[in-house]
């Protein structure tokens, strides 16, 4: 049996279980067709996605693709984070892992039209 990194981490984890609850408070006001319940639903979801997502950036989380062996575990926090990921939505967002400056290259006047 080959074993494979499978991204489980913490913020996953959290992020998961929040959005459940919401979920299930959704669900339960579909049934039940009361407002408040959706919107607390909805307010649920959404704090989901902001747990998960503070969670990715202090470490937390993990970087697209595969990791190496030794930060498998759950409990292994992310030491790049702070610089962000390379293709990382949520670090982009946040305004890590940009390219430097001096790594950008000089859009031409003929490329514009």
């Amino acid at each position: 049996m080959s074993q494979h990194d499978e991204g489980h981490t913490v913020a996953g984890w959290t992020g998961t279980a929040i959005a459940t609850v919401g979920s299930g408070l959704l669900g339960w006001g579909v049934c039940a067709v009361s407002v408040p319940a959706l919107a607390g639903g909805l307010a649920v979801c959404a704090v989901s996605v902001l747990a998960t997502w503070y969670l990715h950036l202090a470490g937390w989380g993990k970087p697209p693709g595969p990791r190496p062996r030794s930060q498998w575990p759950l409990g292994v926090r992310d030491t790049t984070a702070r610089a962000g990921h390379a293709g990382c939505v949520s670090c982009r967002l946040a305004g890590r892992g940009r390219r430097a400056a001096s790594e950008l290259q000089p859009v031409s006047a003929e490329a514009g039209g």
